[in-house]
């Protein structure tokens, strides 16, 4: 099951108060992501694939078994996860 599409709408990224964009998180990010949050998880099948994007902070949230992990120390640098935020800083420093 998703995250809620209405919640979804409501939810802004708590460090910029910017737009999140759900995007897909390569598979080595995933698994990553599933070994480090198992203990806070115990007993239930981790699932993630996703997370919530906020190009204006550069963070990633994940989304851990459909739940978004919205605390500002769990979010990943978009630059060392997403190759398309890589390529928008790299376009950001071609253009100063």
């Amino acid at each position: 099951m998703p995250v809620d599409p209405e919640l979804l709408e409501l939810l802004v990224c708590p460090r910029s108060k910017g737009e999140l964009t759900v995007t897909r998180l390569p598979a080595s990010v995933c698994e990553r992501l599933v070994a480090r949050y198992r203990e806070h998880f115990a007993g239930e099948q981790l699932e993630v694939s996703e997370g919530l994007w906020c190009r204006e902070s550069g963070l990633v949230y994940p989304i851990v078994s459909d739940m978004p992990i919205m605390l500002i120390e769990e979010a990943l640098p978009a630059a060392d996860v997403l190759p398309e935020a890589a390529s928008e800083g790299d376009a950001a420093a071609d253009d100063s």
